[in-house]
């Protein structure tokens, strides 16, 4: 943990660092993928040692895959050989090193690495290896038409923004961004003279960045004042469940899984931060005319404690997984696409039972509560204390139903989770 926080925080001053020196007018293209790379390695040794060697093997077999093979299997064959090898260094990180060895603890990084792998062979699968009009709009917008070169590779798979903790992002955007093209791109999307400019504005992410270490300092209090005083295992002990009434205990449910997140804003919203810094993450401009830096985001807290629905929930936590998922699964399954994307998540995420039982249960609250929205909601639209009411009654249904599904995700072993179900 703390080589985690020592390595984001440096990375933070390399971002600054890189935008202002390294900036693409002040270097090349290659210079700056070069630069990203080094750090980035360099991190990946500084945090896990010898350990980080998994993560350069799996991307240099998967560099083989995107050379080697036919663009019709392309994205089969990265997405075999990614998900295999993290599922069992999965495996290996939990029975044969143990658990609660941190220094062995890479799966972060390989999870980051895997996404971005099968993320960049679906789109060169679609670029090459299909017909425009078989894709969607946004299919169509992120395919990649070229396979790239070795530096571009290794700068979009291991450099030092987000290779400790993520986000993936896009190759697209990526590669937009280090050779000076992505702010741009953003602007133009926009009638700059209509708004009263003679040229293109300049944004700056410093006032982004500074929010989000805002975020993420408090964060970091609500991290060693909550989660250490309100444990999930308390939830299952027996003198807990026996002396507390039931109401009582779907209250402290909700409290436990509350004081569960702040390690997730925590690390999410700095890893942001980070890219920011480096001038990364620019979306383009909202209707009041507010310059964005939600690109690669990973969640949105406010929608995530007003939730009303599981599906508004999941949008808003770890959007850039749920992103990947969508790209790689649920928009290309031939069948069943709610329950494979779903069972990847639990794969991608380990091989401990308590993700399986979070993840199979979200199939289920998720289809129903589609169903109830579907059959339900327009009845309550008729006036505005209908639809308060309505929406008073979801939000406490919503933060109940998610408090009951990722408890297993914590808790991670089977007695505890058939426990707390009992």
């Amino acid at each position: 943990q703390i080589n985690f926080v020592a390595c984001q925080l440096f990375a933070l001053l390399a971002a600054f660092w890189f935008r202002i020196y390294l900036g693409p007018s002040h270097a090349s293209s290659a210079v700056r993928h070069a630069f990203a790379t080094l750090f980035g390695i360099y991190f990946a040794v500084f945090c896990f040692g010898w350990y980080s060697i998994h993560l350069f093997v799996l991307v240099m077999m998967n560099y083989g895959i995107m050379n080697m093979a036919s663009i019709p299997n392309i994205h089969r064959y990265s997405f075999v050989v990614a998900m295999g090898y993290l599922t069992l260094c999965h495996i290996s990180r939990i029975y044969i090193f143990h658990y609660g060895i941190l220094t062995t603890d890479f799966s972060g990084p390989l999870m980051i690495i895997t996404q971005k792998i099968t993320t960049l062979a679906c789109q060169l699968h679609d670029g090459i290896g299909r017909q425009a009009e078989e894709l969607t709009a946004e299919q169509n917008r992120l395919a990649v038409k070229t396979r790239p070169s070795l530096l571009e590779y290794l700068s979009y798979l291991l450099n030092f923004m987000s290779i400790i903790a993520g986000p993936c992002s896009n190759y697209k955007d990526y590669i937009a961004f280090i050779e000076g093209r992505h702010v741009h791109m953003k602007l133009l999307e926009v009638n700059w003279k209509q708004k009263g400019y003679d040229r293109l504005p300049d944004p700056s992410p410093t006032g982004a960045v500074m929010y989000k270490l805002c975020i993420t300092l408090v964060s970091l209090i609500l991290f060693l004042t909550l989660t250490k005083n309100f444990p999930m295992a308390y939830i299952i002990d027996n003198e807990f469940l026996d002396k507390t009434p039931f109401l009582s205990r779907l209250g402290y449910l909700y409290v436990v899984t509350q004081a569960a997140k702040p390690k997730y804003y925590f690390a999410w919203t700095l890893a942001d931060a980070v890219n920011n810094a480096a001038g990364y993450g620019f979306s383009g401009v909202d209707e009041r005319g507010t310059f964005r830096w939600d690109l690669l985001s990973n969640l949105n807290i406010w929608n995530i404690e007003t939730a009303t629905s599981f599906k508004m929930y999941i949008e808003n936590w770890n959007i850039q997984t749920a992103a990947w998922l969508k790209r790689v699964c649920y928009d290309r399954a031939p069948w069943y696409p709610t329950a494979l994307t779903f069972i990847l998540s639990a794969l991608w995420h380990g091989i401990y039972p308590g993700y399986y039982f979070t993840f199979l249960t979200g199939i289920l609250i998720t289809l129903a509560a589609r169903a109830i929205r579907n059959n339900c909601r327009h009845y309550f639209l008729s006036s505005v204390p209908l639809k308060i009411a309505y929406d008073v009654v979801t939000w406490v249904v919503t933060q109940l139903a998610v408090c009951y599904t990722v408890a297993p995700f914590v808790m991670l072993a089977v007695e505890p989770t058939i426990k707390f179900y009992k």
